[in-house]
């Protein structure tokens, strides 16, 4: 995405929180503990992913996109459509992302990568004439 910065890859979190399940330091409650409206997100509003969940080597799991930042009101900690953020990269000036990876079969969820989208500018800038408020 043309405005992405900021981004933190929980890959290394979850490979520890797998391996700690594998080795029995921890338990399968303990990981596969998604709350009913994260499932629920997931159903209706997740998309598909080819990626087999890493605990039950099932299903596939989906991702949940959800959005946050002072100046989106009341979209502020929705979720949204991974195609609704490049129009929203370019109403806003800066809101985080954040997208959860969750197993609809065996309730596994874990956040997968967060970044910050947004124009950089003024909120209603569309930051292609490349200046912002400073110049």
């Amino acid at each position: 995405m043309w405005s992405q910065r900021g981004v933190v890859d929980y890959g290394l979190a979850k490979r520890a929180t797998v391996q700690s399940l594998r080795s029995g330091r921890a338990a399968r409650s303990d990981v596969c503990d998604a709350h009913p409206y994260l499932l629920r997100a997931a159903r209706y509003h997740g998309e598909p992913t080819q990626r087999v969940c890493p605990i039950c080597e099932y299903r596939n799991v989906t991702h949940v996109t959800y959005v946050y930042g002072d100046q989106l009101g009341r979209s502020a900690g929705r979720v949204k459509a991974t195609s609704d953020l490049v129009q929203m990269a370019h109403e806003y000036e800066e809101f985080r992302v954040y997208v959860v990876e969750v197993c609809q079969g065996c309730s596994w969820n874990h956040l997968t990568v967060s970044f910050v989208l947004g124009n950089g500018g003024p909120p209603g800038n569309s930051g292609k004439d490349g200046q912002t408020a400073e110049t």
